[in-house]
Formats: C-alpha cells, structure tokens, sequence
C-alpha cells in the first residue's frame, strides 16, 4: 500500500513559480510511475505532467516533474504562473501500464493541493 501526500500548495501571483512537493509513505520502487494532474472548478480532471522510467510528459514547457528516488518525493515545478493555472493540483502514482495521460492509469492518489493564481 502506498500513501502519497502533497505540499506546497497556496496563493501565488501571476508570473510566479512554485513548487509542489509528492512523498510516498511507502518505498516507491522504479517499476512506479508517477503523474501530476489538476482540477479546476467546473471542470474535468486533466493531466499536467507525469514520468516513467526515463520519460517525461509535460502539458507545457512551464511545467516540469522531476523525482528524488532517496526521497521517494517527485516535485512539480510550475514557472509563469497564470490566473488559468488555478486549480486543486493532485499526484499520482501506478504500475499497471497505461496512458500516462490518463487519470485511469494510476492506482495511488494524494490528496490535493490548492492552487491559486492572483492577477
């Protein structure tokens, strides 16, 4: 079983960055893949940028995912934040295969995380 919380969440103005950070309670061994998705209000959950193995997707070059094995933490770095970047911003991880862009893929979810992007 695996346990993933989020940090670094919060109000951000426009043209900022942040951080997120992901760690797993549990070893998360390098078979895992691990996605970072985000939700606004009224709207369907949609990927933002996951990895596997030596692979990185990203919906934008303003996103990048990067992971810390020692840690077992993957981070989210978001750069130029806008007002449309808002969103409740959640990780993920799984091993089963599949889409990495798809949330169905995944088997482990963290709570998520609020983000908020002021103009």
């Amino acid at each position: 079983q695996v346990q993933l919380v989020v940090t670094g969440g919060g109000l951000v103005q426009a043209g900022g960055s942040l951080r997120l950070s992901c760690t797993a309670s549990g070893r998360i061994s390098g078979s895992y893949y691990m996605g970072w998705f985000r939700q606004a209000p009224g709207k369907d959950r949609e990927i933002v940028a996951a990895m596997r193995g030596a692979t990185n997707y990203s919906e934008s070059d303003r996103f990048a995912i990067a992971r810390d094995n020692a840690r077992d933490t993957v981070y989210l770095q978001i750069d130029n934040l806008n007002p449309e970047d808002t969103a409740v911003y959640y990780c993920a991880a799984g091993e089963d295969g599949g889409d990495l862009r798809s949330s169905s893929s995944y088997t482990y979810w963290a709570q998520g995380t609020q983000v908020t992007v002021s103009s």
